[in-house]
């Protein structure tokens, strides 16, 4: 469904352009709802979310600190960190040499190869959870920093949203500067890459928050507090017959503000490469 544009909204009548920006304004506020009451809670002690009561008089920051003290929050934010940012930069780097390899040069086999690649995004991730498991345990990676990167690193969809990138820009460029003796892994470097910072962008907002958010691989792959990321950190608020509202709120603020961050500063060049790869229904 096509998105409506500035002009055809003009050529609406009065009545359906209210309605149309009561829809967006009421959409909006459906979106934004969860959000305000996780800051509300987390603005607040447990005791006046279980009353359902929030005077003013009783707003602290103090939740935010305590924090760090109940569980080390810091480590997980650490962790978090180093996790997201290698494993989003390898995976751009990983997949970008996928597609160029896809999209750029010609052997044998390449087309189908890459339907067989691009058809692993049908196989449920529960399914290779167990094998990567033992892969892990293998090789002795087991509540390492190895464990927690490297499966992260190959991605079939980074692949294609950069393959689609790819075959968009002219041919004529790799010939050129193949005429001028660049080998491909030069074109890759020089050529390519400067001119794919939209899509790129988009892998790497992609890739950031779902290892940012990842809680069901960190849970498996490690068991010490050294390597426990922010998605556990935060479930140890959770008992089982009480739950600290207002910690785990607190703690769910802290962990969203990197994505947000991630998100603004790429906004601008996030939309342009979801639309130049399709996905924004071109």
């Amino acid at each position: 469904m096509q998105a409506l544009s500035p002009r055809s909204t003009t050529r609406l009548g009065q009545p359906a352009r209210g309605l149309l920006y009561t829809a967006l304004v009421l959409g909006s506020l459906i979106m934004l709802a969860p959000f305000l009451v996780m800051v509300v809670v987390s603005l607040w002690p447990n005791q006046a979310f279980l009353e359902r009561r929030f005077p003013l008089e009783q707003i602290t920051l103090a939740n935010f600190s305590e924090t760090f003290q109940v569980i080390p929050f810091g480590r997980y934010i650490l962790n978090n960190a180093i996790v997201a940012v290698t494993a989003t930069v390898l995976q751009i780097l990983i997949s970008s040499l996928a597609a160029f390899a896809f999209a750029r040069l010609r052997f044998w086999g390449r087309d189908s190869l890459f339907l067989i690649y691009l058809a692993t995004l049908m196989i449920p991730s529960q399914i290779t959870l167990i094998p990567n498991f033992l892969i892990i345990r293998a090789l002795g990676w087991y509540d390492s920093y190895q464990a927690l990167i490297v499966p992260a690193l190959f991605s079939a969809l980074g692949t294609f949203l950069l393959r689609q990138y790819f075959k968009t820009i002219p041919l004529e460029l790799d010939e050129a500067a193949r005429m001028d003796g660049a080998s491909s892994l030069r074109i890759w470097w020089q050529i390519i890459l400067p001119q794919s910072w939209p899509v790129i962008a988009v892998l790497a907002v992609f890739s950031f928050q779902a290892t940012w958010n990842d809680f069901l691989w960190p849970l498996v792959v490690t068991s010490s507090d050294s390597m426990r990321t922010i998605p556990i950190g935060l479930s140890y608020f959770v008992g089982q017959y009480s739950t600290a509202w207002n910690l785990l709120m607190a703690g769910s603020v802290i962990a969203l503000l990197p994505v947000l961050i991630v998100y603004f500063v790429a906004q601008k060049t996030f939309i342009q490469g979801v639309t130049l790869t399709g996905m924004g229904g071109r």
